[in-house]
């Protein structure tokens, strides 16, 4: 069963478990492997294609592996629940990452206004969507066997900014690429973890996360 871990100090750092997005698997591990006391359980990222059902996952997850830690907090955003899913943090006695969506809390709050002020017909890609497009937009949306609705799912966007949280050219190519695909301008932005790392480096540390206060969320209710 999970124990605090001393600090070099003698205080003990709480044992965490962080229940993540599959989407976030390949940066979660990236900053917690020099944190012991931090261990992650991840969900499948293809709730994304259907958010009504984060928020029984999330529940569930947590009831089943909750048990030996501190402190549990969800590296979900409202993830498109619609708010379904705060009420769910709020009954279990957790945390989750601030914001309405990871393009949000990697790009920062006021950074993604700005963005979303300046071009409001942007469609976004992260690391993951990028290396992902084929199977997530491509296949998931049946592009890939009727062509023709390209127009009617993306005929309204100007233009795609790839968020990146690597400095990876093979990831960028894959960004390009699908801009060409999707007949959209395309822009890059460095974004690096974002809000991502501050928070789960406070949680790591005992320190309370970052509170849900963004106007974006829920459509900027």
């Amino acid at each position: 069963m999970p124990a605090s871990r001393p600090d070099a100090a003698g205080a003990s750092e709480p044992r965490v478990l962080v229940v993540g997005c599959g989407a976030l698997a390949r940066e979660l591990v990236a900053l917690t492997r020099d944190l012991p006391n931090v261990d992650i359980t991840c969900l499948p990222a293809t709730l994304h294609n259907r958010p009504g059902g984060i928020p029984a996952a999330v529940r569930e997850r947590i009831r089943r592996r909750r048990a030996g830690y501190d402190r549990v907090f969800v590296a979900y955003a409202d993830c498109g629940t619609g708010g379904l899913l705060d009420p769910v943090i709020a009954e279990e006695g957790v945390e989750r990452l601030a914001g309405a969506h990871c393009y949000e809390f990697y790009a920062t709050s006021p950074e993604f206004a700005k963005l979303v002020e300046d071009e409001p017909a942007t469609f976004f890609l992260t690391d993951f969507l990028a290396r992902n497009f084929d199977r997530l937009v491509i296949k998931g949306l049946g592009l890939d066997r009727h062509p023709e609705l390209r127009d009617q799912y993306f005929g309204n966007y100007e233009r795609l900014v790839f968020l990146a949280q690597t400095d990876d050219p093979a990831l960028s190519a894959a960004a390009r690429r699908a801009a060409r695909r999707l007949g959209l301008r395309y822009e890059q932005r460095r974004t690096g973890y974002g809000r991502l790392a501050t928070t789960i480096a406070a949680v790591a540390a005992g320190k309370p996360a970052p509170p849900v206060t963004s106007l974006l969320e829920f459509g900027g209710r």
